[in-house]
């Protein structure tokens, strides 16, 4: 379509409707008047047309047909023609008039819906822009390592993050392959390159400068009209590997000892029970001079040396601020799913405005998850498992109570000895999260309840932080 039909098709807006149709109706009077002023045999019948293609704009189809109609009455009776060919003049330019008519209504309706396309066309392309400026502003503000790579390995797109993560220093990542430093990923897409994935892997990633570093990667794959692409979200996790491995080795440390010192109270009964025992054999007559009570009698006093060694802590209490609404949040996580497993329901009835607690975070959590699965062995054979936890503020402590619907406790006051009889294993677990507690001035204690257990841990506020943990 040319530019000047474009334009001449452009008048034929609702705004001027109103104008075009007078226009018309004065032209198609002012061409009857003209037609019948001429002279005979000459018609000017013909320049009814424009006033038809001025309605065929606006004017529904039968209004169309009435108005072409109009016309060609009008022609054949001011047309000043033989009457003996009307009926055959008549019919052909009603014919001409309502098909010019129909023609451009259907013309301008068909402009309308193209207009109304191409507007849309052009607002989603807009939309797609401005989605595209906004994810590109997010890719590249974020704090987190995004690349994409091609089907080859090849680095696409690689914002200011993964540039500093992976290559601080060196030349830009995009057109590098990423076998130099996610070999990972490279071997994800040469296995199995026609199988979507969206998962997470832990893998070695390596830095320009060489430095190897533990690498955690939320990636997926897509396909595309250039082939088969892989988007990747990169964090350093070495950080929290280092720290995650120092917690474990100082809570096994602290572990040992309280489980040595256990030992050691063990053997202070034991050895002077054998002191004793040797003390009274001394006094019969000719057994002090027996080789074999004498080597006895040493080793007696070695043991006895032994026991009495105090075990001194090696490291300082690691008790910190701690928030007890995220701390419980951490062990709902995962407390639920072996829980959840077990048939266990769990009720967490959480107090709201509790204060910060001064605490050991790591050790706290190690206490609710044996308290945990110590529920959770008691209620293997009981009908209704049911585990609930609540919290409450009382005397300057914030105490957590599990309390569960299993077989109970038949002796109480031997729960937090170790190696007492009965007991799961050495009967360690309760002596070991009483003795955590007591490291940072808390405690664990046992109150009776008609059916089930219920344990309490205690753990004290921090008066130099007394502020709502749920601010």
């Amino acid at each position: 379509m040319s530019v000047g039909v474009r334009n001449l098709l452009a008048i034929f807006v609702p705004a001027n409707r109103g104008r075009l149709l007078t226009a018309a109706a004065a032209a198609t009077a002012i061409i009857a008047l003209a037609d019948w002023l001429t002279a005979p045999y000459v018609s000017l019948g013909f320049l009814y047309l424009f006033p038809i293609i001025i309605v065929g704009g606006f004017l529904s189809r039968v209004q169309i047909i009435g108005a072409a109609l109009i016309c060609a009455v009008l022609q054949e009776a001011f047309g000043n023609l033989p009457a003996n060919e009307a009926i055959f003049r008549l019919l052909l330019s009603s014919m001409g008039f309502i098909g010019t008519g129909l023609f451009v209504s259907e013309l301008l309706n068909n402009r309308r819906v193209v207009m109304k396309h191409v507007e849309e066309l052009e607002n989603e392309i807009r939309l797609r822009r401005d989605a595209e400026d906004q994810l590109q502003i997010l890719v590249e503000s974020s704090p987190a390592a995004i690349i994409t790579i091609d089907a080859t390995g090849t680095i696409l797109l690689a914002n200011h993050a993964a540039q500093q993560l992976l290559s601080p220093m060196g030349t830009p990542l995009p057109g590098q392959s990423i076998s130099r430093y996610l070999p990972a990923l490279q071997k994800v897409l040469h296995r199995q390159p026609s199988i979507r994935f969206r998962t997470t892997l832990q893998c070695r990633g390596q830095r320009s400068s060489g430095e190897v570093f533990l690498a955690a990667v939320w990636f997926s794959t897509y396909q595309t009209v250039s082939g088969l692409r892989l988007a990747a979200v990169i964090a350093d996790f070495s950080e929290d590997l280092r720290t995650r491995e120092d917690l474990s080795l100082s809570h096994l440390l602290k572990s040992s000892r309280i489980l040595v010192g256990a030992l050691a109270h063990e053997m202070r009964n034991l050895s002077g029970a054998a002191v004793t025992m040797q003390k009274n054999l001394s006094r019969v007559p000719g057994l002090e001079q027996n080789e074999d009570f004498l080597a006895l009698t040493s080793l007696i006093q070695s043991l006895d040396r032994i026991s009495t060694l105090s075990l001194e802590s090696s490291s300082p209490n690691k008790a910190e601020t701690v928030e007890i609404g995220s701390l419980l949040d951490e062990s709902r996580v995962l407390i639920e799913g072996a829980c959840r497993e077990s048939g266990v329901d769990i009720d967490w009835n959480m107090q709201e405005s509790l204060p910060m607690l001064h605490a050991d975070r790591y050790g706290l959590i190690q206490v609710f998850l044996n308290l945990a699965k110590n529920s959770q062995r008691a209620m293997e054979s009981s009908p209704i498992k049911r585990l609930r936890v609540s919290t409450s503020l009382e005397d300057g402590h914030v105490i957590i109570r599990f309390e569960d619907t299993g077989t109970g406790v038949s002796q109480p006051e031997q729960l937090f000895r170790p190696f007492q009889p009965g007991a799961n294993t050495t009967g360690l677990g309760l002596y070991i999260s009483r003795s955590i507690m007591r490291s940072f001035g808390g405690d664990l204690t046992y109150q009776p309840r008609p059916q089930g257990a219920c344990f309490a841990v205690i753990v004290p506020v921090d008066n130099d932080h007394g502020t709502d943990s749920n601010e």
